[in-house]
């Protein structure tokens, strides 16, 4: 009973992640020997920052969910809308006590892995670490995998990932802050890499989105809390009349007028940005600077890799238009499966608005304007189109009504779950195994290599 109440109690810390990053940012104050008051400052607003940011998410997610209920009503189309947190709901009743093992073994492994490898990133996203760690709990024990080997291979395998996805969009990320201080971990990372791609091949001479160039009469727009609430307020309107009055009215706004409801959500979806924005800014103020004491000590030259929402203060025009067009991906995305006559995938509003956004932001870092309407629209075609590969692996498990929604979850997904089909449970331990000993050699040579160009440096 007591290990159990322990296990859940580090489960929960480990979950929510304004107290795991509070326990980083303590962590990292006191290995710096920081005063009493700098220690107490830094963690609490760090806390803080974070539930800031939830807190935006919360009302903008509340702000979202009519939107698709409209957009559902007024076309009448029946499919499934991928979701993590449906799917991780259903799986925890069996799968619970490996995914909670694999989550806690995982986040050691992230670390062993950042300083034994030249994967330098500290995954800080704690519930998309839950998400990935029952997904692979879930493959795994299907396969077979039981006791210390299923927590051994599953814990090393979300080490790996936690540290690899990170690694392959930090050049995207010293184009859009400036600097090399903060990495992005967040499970949609393939859809922001190929949309940062994308905006380096087609954003030749095509201005950033934050460059507005407006007449004096509409120089309100520039405000991107206006410019957002404006946009969303035609979107609102748009559907509601497609909807009707009569759905609206009995179904979402309680009786209030339809127009005046939307107009009302469409406002509290930009509230809910503006609020999102106030959250990274704090964050960012206090976890960097703690940070850095935390790597010195454990992982050297660590950086820590932060949710979606940090991007959004470097491109806040970008994050709308990164959901415009990434729901635009998904609504052509839904027609191309229709016409290959297979699952539908519908366009969920939440999904394309986080992955949509941030995709936007990447884009527009390599490519203005052009970048991010294409890379976003590209990823709202990726986030419609992996669902459906990553079905048939879950719909063997017993899951085939749902499934994730981030790209980074569907590949993960496919390669495990194919793995866990055609080899054995042995095959697969060696294969993770294998990886993470060739990052480790890999770094050992690189080190050696660079050895003689330091020596030559100091010498002269």
């Amino acid at each position: 009973m007591f290990i159990q109440e322990t296990l859940r109690f580090v489960v929960d810390i480990l979950k929510v992640p304004a107290v795991l990053v509070g326990v980083i940012a303590l962590i990292g104050l006191l290995a710096q020997k920081k005063s009493f008051s700098d220690v107490v400052k830094g963690t609490v607003k760090t806390i803080l920052g974070f539930i800031v940011l939830g807190g935006g998410a919360t009302v903008l997610v509340g702000s979202l969910n009519p939107l698709g209920g409209m957009f559902e009503h007024a076309f009448n189309i029946q499919g499934i809308i991928p979701n993590n947190e449906a799917i991780v709901s259903i799986s925890l009743e069996k799968y619970g006590a490996s995914t909670a093992l694999i989550m806690a073994f995982g986040m050691v492994a992230n670390i062993i892995v950042a300083r034994f490898t030249r994967l330098k990133y500290i995954f800080l996203t704690g519930h998309h670490t839950f998400y990935m760690a029952c997904m692979i709990g879930i493959i795994l024990t299907v396969a077979g995998f039981e006791g210390v080997q299923l927590v051994f291979t599953g814990a090393l395998t979300l080490g790996l990932v936690m540290a690899f996805f990170p690694a392959i969009a930090q050049r995207y990320m010293r184009r859009i802050t400036g600097n090399d201080d903060i990495a992005f971990g967040h499970f949609g990372t393939l859809g922001y890499v190929l949309s940062g791609w994308i905006g380096s091949k087609v954003g030749k001479n095509s201005r950033s989105t934050e460059e507005m160039n407006l007449p004096k009469n509409l120089s309100f727009l520039r405000d991107s809390s206006i410019s957002i609430s404006m946009t969303m307020i035609v979107i609102y309107l748009i559907l509601a009349i497609c909807a009707g009055q009569d759905y609206v009215e009995s179904q979402l706004s309680g009786g209030q007028n339809y127009l005046v409801y939307s107009i009302i959500q469409a406002i509290t979806f930009a509230a809910g940005v503006f609020i999102i924005l106030q959250g990274v800014r704090l964050i960012l103020a206090e976890i960097v600077p703690a940070f850095t004491g935390f790597s010195e000590k454990l992982v050297p030259n660590a950086r820590p890799a932060l949710d979606c929402p940090v991007v959004y203060p470097y491109a806040p025009n970008a994050v709308l238009i990164g959901f415009l067009f990434s729901f635009l991906g998904g609504l052509a995305g839904l027609f191309l499966l229709g016409q290959m006559k297979m699952v539908l995938i519908l366009p969920g509003v939440v999904p394309h608005f986080f992955t949509g956004a941030t995709a936007g932001v990447f884009g527009n870092a390599t490519g203005g304007r052009r970048g991010a309407m294409l890379g976003a629209f590209a990823n709202g075609l990726l986030i419609t189109f992996l669902p459906v590969l990553l079905l048939p692996v879950l719909g063997a498990l017993g899951f085939a009504n749902t499934t994730f929604s981030d790209t980074d979850f569907g590949v993960v997904g496919i390669v495990l779950g194919n793995m866990a089909r055609f080899l054995t449970k042995e095959m697969i331990m060696i294969a993770i195994v294998a990886i993470f000993g060739l990052l480790v050699a890999h770094n050992f040579l690189g080190k050696r290599k660079d050895a003689p160009a330091r020596n030559k440096e100091e010498s002269s």
